[in-house]
């Protein structure tokens, strides 16, 4: 055990959950701010595809990272990711228009597509099934402090000085999470050369059949993650508060406290048993948000929210890597997070559509997320089985 420990949480865990929080707070770090500054481009009804062009490009790049991670490695797939976003954060100031704002947008979104992907795969590789859950949940810490600080942190920083230095700190938040990965030990044994044959994919490579269950769970209740990434800046305006990122920093710091606990439940008790509470709780914050009329209340609604993506993503991380063979954890990941990425984008765009620029409806913008998630509940409690035991 002491072996196993050694290997889970050493250097290189260390050294991937410091890259992981600040990957995640370059790009998180631009989100509360962007609804605006494409109003101020003139393309206010696009709002809506701020968030789904990004997941878009993500969810068509997970075969390609998902083939690549268990090809050439880890690592290399990770750089990938976040040299998109080095890239990235220097040319939104250079966006005029609409039409560019947006082409940068779907491009940003490869960042995404690979990052995580090479993470996940990077950590299953590290880490003994029986830790999984609780590994998955230490990595989702550092990804949701990053996911706190960074909002807050762009907020501050547009604020203070100008949206654009935001962008430029964005970018320098991306260069230092590719510089702490760039001499890790690569974990995937004997990894091929790139050549450009690995970027064909066969039919077989887009789906890994095995992990379908988390991905079905994963595609409702991202649903509601898209809703939020894409309402809450104008929410929180309408409801007047200044700072558009607190909400985000609230439901990232539930979100942080309940990760590491819920991934050592899900090793205990089962993925699915943790998921059915997680759920439940998530149909709960989402029709509950479409009753809030004051900061105060929207920012206890976001410390609910957050405790169900706390309890969400690190056990259905862990249950995919579960199902999948030994030999394709890339592919599985990227199936999952393919879900993700269309739960995400599809709630994006949705309630984008949905609001239409009038606060009037918000309440039916987030009680229609309310009703995905509560489709991902009915699927775990009558479709699945739990099963306490993972495989050693």
């Amino acid at each position: 055990m002491a072996e196993q420990t050694t290997r889970v949480y050493g250097v290189q865990f260390g050294l991937l959950c410091l890259s992981s929080f600040l990957f995640f707070s370059s790009f998180n770090m631009i989100i509360p701010e962007l609804p605006d500054y494409l109003s101020s481009l003139g393309g206010a009804e696009y709002k809506g595809l701020i968030i789904s062009l990004f997941t878009l490009t993500a969810g068509l790049s997970r075969p390609f990272s998902g083939k690549l991670a268990d090809k050439i490695g880890r690592i290399p797939v990770m750089v990938i990711g976040g040299s998109v976003c080095i890239v990235a954060g220097f040319l939104y100031p250079l966006t005029g228009t609409v039409s560019a704002f947006l082409l940068l947008r779907f491009m940003h979104g490869f960042s995404t597509g690979f990052t995580p992907t090479g993470k996940a795969a990077f950590v299953a590789d590290l880490v003994p099934t029986e830790r999984r859950g609780e590994a998955m949940g230490l990595l989702g810490v550092s990804g949701s402090l990053g996911m706190a600080a960074g909002p807050a942190a762009g907020g501050a920083i547009a604020n203070l000085y100008s949206v654009d230095a935001m962008f430029y700190t964005s970018s320098l938040a991306a260069f230092l999470s590719v510089a702490v990965i760039w001499r890790m030990q690569e974990t995937l044994d004997n990894p091929n050369r790139f050549r450009m044959g690995l970027l064909k994919i066969s039919r077989s490579e887009l789906f890994e059949p095995r992990v379908l269950s988390p991905s079905v769970v994963m595609l409702f209740s991202m649903f509601a993650y898209g809703t939020i990434l894409t309402l809450i800046p104008d929410f929180s305006e309408h409801l007047g508060i200044r700072n558009k990122g607190l909400f985000f920093t609230s439901f990232t710091l539930a979100s942080l406290a309940i990760r590491f606990l819920a991934g050592r439940a899900s090793d205990r008790y089962g993925r699915v048993a943790v998921l059915r509470v997680s759920t439940g709780l998530l149909t709960l914050a989402m029709g509950l948000l479409g009753l809030v009329s004051s900061p105060a209340e929207l920012l206890l609604v976001g410390v609910l929210f957050g405790v169900c993506t706390g309890m969400n993503s690190p056990t259905i991380y862990a249950w995919t890597i579960d199902l999948a063979h030994d030999a394709h954890r890339g592919r599985a990941m990227a199936t999952m997070y393919i879900a993700l990425e269309a739960g995400i984008g599809v709630g994006a765009f949705a309630s984008g559509w949905l609001y239409g620029n009038e606060a009037r409806n918000f309440p039916l913008v987030f009680w229609t997320a309310s009703a995905f998630a509560f489709v991902s509940f009915l699927y775990l409690v009558l479709l699945v089985k739990n099963q306490r035991l993972v495989a050693r």
